[in-house]
């Protein structure tokens, strides 16, 4: 029997009708205005490279004189003049590299100033949690790769002025030679500029998501284990690893080009002019000459390019992906949600936020030959909505949870979670799923509740957790936050508690309790699920296993693997057979002080049996000490048969 549920909130307010400006093309009229406005810094910066330009020329002009005049003429002392010549050049021209670098700073420092401005604002205004980043990294890369790029590309300039300039004085023959194929590998540069500074572009953003996805998998592997989720872990992360190589593999594809204009205009000019040295010779161009001309590639020209080449295309694409996400501009950067898209390519309301979690037309089994065990099932759940999961065991509860925060794949349907779909990176970060076996490992107890913060938090913000969750007491007789914690001399109870409250701390607005205070008593469970519901913008699901749960909840879910219903208790009492019947079946059971007995030792089957008064079937409730639902016996909520696998 299909089911189809539909359970959407309201949406208040207008839309926003302001949109995104195209910043990210303004981006070089920004630069451009922004080196306008310090001309005199600019004019500074050019006077102080003549110098460089000066040594430049001397480099090879004063070698040449100094054959040519000099020693092939048997006059050393002239030689010795036109060398010292040129070692006073060098001298200049590093004095002037000194006075270049403070000019350098003189324009470089103005913007560190803006960038800084632009992001203090931007974090005081927004909350934008990227905020420090940017001071502190994102900003010094803008500076530092700035005034590299400003450095190399003044540099090549000047340096091809003086060289041009020199060879054309010692012999105009000499340009013909070393001109054509400079300019040749000039065009070339120039012409893969754009598609590297792409490609460059692309692999960093591969290798920062790749970066982060690690980031997060790596402290999670024991909650990844613990959750058998390593083959969807292990997928995404394959796939991320993937694109960085895919990336890899463009940009060393187009690097060999950066490489051929570097040879063509560098180092081809080198061979030109040795292979046409006798026709040089011919045409007037002296000995010292080509000296001068070889002395000019080497030293001047051949470096230079090999800096600007670098230098550009490298540096170049980095600056501009941090500018672009510095100015908030960053196409790889999430738009606001004012500006969002919407499924028709509308722009989202800024005041109707996307449901809690949305599933549509979704169908599980777990085998081709398997009944399904979730089926053409469509739900639609609100932010700050508290839902209750009801049914027998193998009704697909627990196998409902682990589709939404996607640790099984649908075979057919689509599920969203906070809008983004499933599985996924961002909407793994809108849920938190707390299973029946809570995990907790060695450390204190502080460190164990901030395990799903991405920074410690503050303690009265972990004491006023446990408080709402119900852990007070346990962490007094623990000794505290910075007590340490051995799991294994905690009950069952007490490490969901611990879980509870993780859970409560996290950012995701999601909290998905499977089975997760089973082995609480009544009024520590009724606590912590009021806290949960409670949590600002928090959306509350419980696979319940008392029907208390679902009288609490505003919305119940009954499944029983062939049809589903849905409503609220009076509404699902009048409507549902099975409702009616789980709900006959339970009596409750007076409060119990502290939490359920730990498991106890030498159980080859894991499980604890609970003796209690008032619950169905032999009076006695038995729990699963083994991942999500594998055992359950008649407890709170009849499955009218024998023991089954929890879905």
């Amino acid at each position: 029997m299909t089911a189809r549920i539909r359970a959407r909130g309201r949406s208040g307010g207008d839309a926003d009708p302001a949109a995104d400006a195209p910043a990210g093309a303004a981006l070089p009229t920004r630069g451009l205005r922004f080196l306008l406005a310090r001309r005199r810094v600019l004019l500074r910066l050019t006077a102080w490279s003549v110098l460089e330009t000066g040594q430049t020329f001397l480099i090879g002009y004063g070698p040449a004189r100094a054959l040519d005049e000099g020693f092939l003429r048997g006059r050393a002392d002239v030689g010795l003049a036109w060398l010292a010549v040129t070692g006073v050049g060098v001298l200049l021209g590093a004095y002037g590299t000194a006075r270049v670098y403070a000019a350098v700073a003189a324009l470089v420092e103005p913007l560190r100033d803006r960038l800084v401005e632009r992001v203090v604002t931007r974090g005081v205004r927004t909350g934008d949690a990227g905020s420090l980043s940017g001071l502190t990294q994102q900003v010094e890369i803008a500076r530092d790769t700035f005034a590299g790029l400003v450095m190399v590309s003044r540099s090549f300039v000047f340096t091809a002025a003086g060289a041009l300039a020199g060879l054309f004085t010692l012999a105009p023959p000499l340009l013909l030679v070393v001109g054509p194929p400079l300019a040749l590998g000039m065009a070339l540069f120039a012409a893969t500029l754009r598609p590297l500074a792409r490609r460059q572009e692309t692999f960093l953003v591969a290798d920062e998501a790749l970066a982060g996805d690690l980031g997060a998998v790596g402290p999670g592997l024991r909650d990844i284990t613990a959750t058998g989720a390593e083959a969807d872990i292990a997928a995404g992360t394959g796939e991320r690893v993937e694109a960085e190589l895919r990336a890899a593999r463009a940009l060393a594809h187009w690097g060999v080009l950066r490489v051929a204009s570097l040879t063509i205009g560098g180092q081809l000019p080198i061979v030109l002019l040795l292979a046409a040295g006798p026709w040089l010779l011919s045409h007037g161009v002296t000995a010292g000459g080509l000296v001068g001309a070889l002395a000019y590639v080497t030293q001047s020209l051949l470096p230079a390019l090999r800096s600007l080449i670098h230098g550009l295309g490298t540096s170049g694409s980095r600056l501009t992906v941090v500018l672009r996400r510095l100015a908030g501009t960053d196409t790889g950067t999430p738009r606001p949600a004012e500006s969002r898209p919407g499924p028709s390519g509308t722009t989202a309301d800024q005041d109707t936020p996307p449901p809690a979690f949305s599933l549509s037309s979704v169908t599980f089994a777990y085998g081709p030959a398997s009944a399904p065990v979730v089926r053409d099932l469509d739900l639609t759940l609100p932010p700050g909505a508290h839902l209750a999961v009801v049914g027998p065991s193998g009704a697909g509860k627990s196998t409902l949870t682990a589709l939404v925060a996607g640790l099984l794949a649908p075979s057919h349907g689509t599920i969203r979670v906070g809008g983004h779909p499933v599985p996924g990176p961002e909407a793994a970060a809108e849920r938190v799923l707390i299973p029946q076996e809570a995990y907790v490992f060695s450390g204190t107890l502080a460190e164990n509740l901030a395990y799903l913060r991405p920074e410690p938090g503050p303690v009265e913000e972990l004491l006023a957790a446990a408080e709402a969750v119900g852990l007070t007491p346990l962490a007094e007789r623990l000794g505290g936050l910075d007590a340490r914690v051995d799991p294994a001399t905690l009950s069952a109870g007490e490490r969901q508690l611990v879980a509870l409250t993780r859970a409560y701390l996290s950012y995701a607005p999601l909290a998905l309790l499977d089975e997760a205070t089973c082995h609480l008593d009544p009024g520590t469970e009724e606590r912590a699920e009021r806290a949960f519901a409670a949590r600002p913008g928090g959306t509350l699901v419980v696979v319940a296993h008392r029907i208390s749960s679902a009288r609490r909840a505003g919305r119940v879910l009954v499944m029983d693997g062939r049809s589903t219903a849905y409503g609220g208790h009076e509404e699902l009492m009048r409507s549902s057979a099975l409702y009616r019947d789980l709900v006959g079946s339970w009596t409750p059971a007076p409060a119990r002080r502290g939490s359920e007995p730990a498991l106890a030792l030498g159980d080859a089957y894991r499980v604890d049996a609970v003796t209690g008064p008032g619950l169905a079937g032999d009076g006695r409730h038995v729990v699963a000490h083994r991942p999500v639902g594998q055992v359950q016996a008649p407890g709170d909520l009849r499955d009218g048969g024998s023991l089954g696998r929890e879905g």
